[in-house]
């Protein structure tokens, strides 16, 4: 491995006080955080638009929506690794710059289902920026507050409720490319900004050696790594799940309108949102580990509640802000263990790792809501299998994690 691009300084001071400036450069990556999140979800409050414009039977529609996070996950492993290399002053401007062309590609060019779903496929570097973010909070505060600042910056997901909120009534209002030229506007502006004013921690120092696939496989063997995975793939990715494919859902098993379910999931992310500097803050003062369990609990218990279809009101909408509370809180407690089990010098490589199991978390499951739903004509096999896996991985935090984080603690 390299030298330490993430090690802390061994000085007592370093492992309290916070550099001057950090407050503003955590402001900078989470807004750009959130406009760039703002871009990868775009597709999803328009899936069944596309859908009826194209004939797109309900799987097509639920691949269409899904496959932005393809790019968003996988690519998060190379980004990672290039962050730990060249830094976020680099990698920020340029991947939001880069992210401009599928959103204008989708915006005015894709007319069908295979143009769109290239578009949508490159649209997904937006979700890349958070294996750069992560390394680069994590350089700029010490342990003790590493929760706490991750988990704000995390809450820039909220650029998926961005997205809810104002892509359907945005279109409406001024024409089909409307959203479209607004995120790229706004794209345009923070890679600016992020190029003039972004300046990596006293802390960093650039990684060399090894080469970046021998990184990435290095980050692999270490047996954290693969647990925190797990973790992400089921906190993270339920979010993403939720917040690409629950317009959907709504419209199919409720009868909403577009802009009804739209606005419902924007309610659903904000709360996810919100959570996650919580669950951020609490694992600095409880533990990861407890807060990751609480989390799981609840998500198995309003998932198996899901089973039944109750009615929206109020059923439905109290299991579904329980799970958005659960997964935002857990999704926060999992990169606060990655602060405090991640070896130096291999945040930004194993963030990486841990968010493209989470981004692919995100995808399978509105495959699965697809195929089910396309299949039965309801949603009842697709939230037991989420109530059953969010057990499952209740039970890998008790045992194996929780083994993990002593052993870490020395």
């Amino acid at each position: 491995m390299s030298s330490s691009p993430t090690a802390p300084s061994s000085s007592p001071e370093a492992a309290t006080a916070t550099p001057p400036g950090a407050t503003l450069q955590l402001g900078l990556a989470t807004i750009g955080f959130a406009i760039c999140f703002w871009a990868w979800a775009l597709l999803g409050p328009l899936g069944n638009s596309y859908g009826q414009l194209y004939s797109l039977s309900d799987f097509e529609v639920s691949v269409l929506v899904a496959v932005p996070v393809i790019v968003g996950s996988l690519g998060r492993i190379p980004i990672g690794a290039l962050t730990d290399r060249f830094g976020a002053k680099v990698m920020f401007p340029l991947c939001s710059a880069l992210t401009i062309v599928p959103v204008l590609f989708v915006g005015f060019i894709a007319n069908s289902l295979p143009w769109l779903l290239i578009g949508g496929f490159f649209l997904g570097l937006g979700g890349t920026t958070f294996a750069i973010g992560v390394p680069f909070v994590n350089n700029w505060y010490p342990p003790a507050r590493r929760g706490t600042a991750i988990g704000i910056f995390g809450a820039g997901m909220g650029g998926t409720a961005i997205a809810s909120f104002s892509t359907v009534p945005i279109r409406d209002a001024w024409g089909e490319g409307a959203p479209f030229i607004i995120v790229s506007v706004a794209l345009a502006v923070f890679a600016l900004v992020s190029r003039a004013m972004l300046r990596d921690s006293p802390a960093w120092s650039p990684g060399s050696g090894g080469g970046m696939w021998a990184r990435t496989w290095a980050t692999l063997k270490i047996p954290a790594t693969l647990q925190l995975s797990w973790l992400y793939a089921i906190g993270f990715g339920g979010f993403v799940a939720f917040s690409v494919y629950l317009p959907t859902f709504l419209q199919n098993a409720y009868g909403l309108s577009a802009s009804d379910a739209s606005f419902r999931t924007a309610g659903f992310v904000v709360l996810a949102v919100v959570c996650r500097p919580i669950g951020g803050t609490l694992s600095d003062k409880l533990g990861g580990v407890p807060v990751s369990i609480a989390c799981f609990t609840v998500v198995t218990v309003f998932a198996a509640v899901i089973v039944f279809q109750p009615a929206l009101m109020p059923g439905a909408t109290i299991a579904f802000l329980g799970m958005a509370a659960a997964l935002g809180a857990s999704s926060g407690a999992t990169f606060a263990l990655v602060a405090k089990m991640a070896p130096p010098g291999t945040v930004g490589a194993v963030t990486g790792v841990v968010g493209a199991a989470g981004g692919l978390g995100g995808f399978i499951p509105p495959l699965i809501m697809g195929a089910v739903y396309g299949a039965e004509g309801d949603y009842g096999i697709g939230f037991g299998l989420l109530a059953l896996t969010a057990l499952l991985t209740l039970l890998f935090t008790l045992g194996p994690v929780r083994k993990r984080v002593r052993a870490a603690a020395g």
